[in-house]
């Protein structure tokens, strides 16, 4: 079994989160927000980033879609963060770049446990399904702040707005994939000459 694996739970008056990740797994998931659309999205993350999701959640639907999308992103940031331990030996940087038909986005990361998020996605319609589209943003730098990356986002070209999204969660999982790798070459050392990641630059 890997090692790299965590479990985090997140319990508050909004939502009720428990998130199980192995990041050197097959892309199983087992995802339940009670948000189809969601749901889609992170098993894309799940499939395209190798990454076994299990992720079970409980939120305030009926004021909105909010509080579960921000909490999920925090509680999955905080797993792979917890996972991925002091980051010894991983690749750390990434890009990718994801085809979806007329859509292009190009997504680039540092898992330098300093979170920033540069996010230049624009949408032409206000939901998908019953989520609303700014919302895709609030679970993106979530993700970022709690798993300690700085991640940038951006939507080349697209008309699609279900295109345009979909790619941005699976550019995340390509890029993720990689920069979570373990380095051969560099296996037992953390990838700064800081020798630790984190703080300031």
């Amino acid at each position: 079994m890997s090692e790299r694996t965590a479990t985090i739970t997140r319990n508050t008056r909004e939502t009720r989160i428990s998130v199980t990740v192995d990041l050197d797994g097959q892309g199983r998931y087992d995802v339940k927000t009670g948000i189809g659309f969601l749901d889609h999205m992170l098993e894309q993350l799940s499939r395209h980033g190798l990454i076994d999701l299990t992720l079970r959640a409980e939120g305030d639907l009926h004021i909105d879609f909010h509080h579960t999308t921000e909490d999920t992103g925090i509680a999955i940031g905080e797993a792979v963060a917890k996972a991925l331990g002091d980051r010894r030996g991983i690749t750390r940087y990434a890009h990718a770049y994801i085809p979806m038909d007329e859509t292009l986005t190009r997504v680039a990361l540092d898992l330098s446990n300093r979170p920033y998020l540069i996010w230049k996605v624009n949408f032409t319609r206000d939901k998908l399904g019953e989520m609303d589209t700014e919302l895709f943003k609030e679970w993106f730098q979530a993700f970022a702040q709690a798993a300690g990356v700085t991640l940038h986002v951006e939507n080349l070209y697209g008309e699609n707005n279900h295109h345009i999204v979909e790619s941005c969660y699976k550019g995340l999982a390509r890029a993720l994939r990689q920069a979570i790798s373990i380095d051969p070459r560099a296996a037992g050392s953390v990838p700064s000459t800081k020798g630790v990641l984190g703080g300031s630059l």
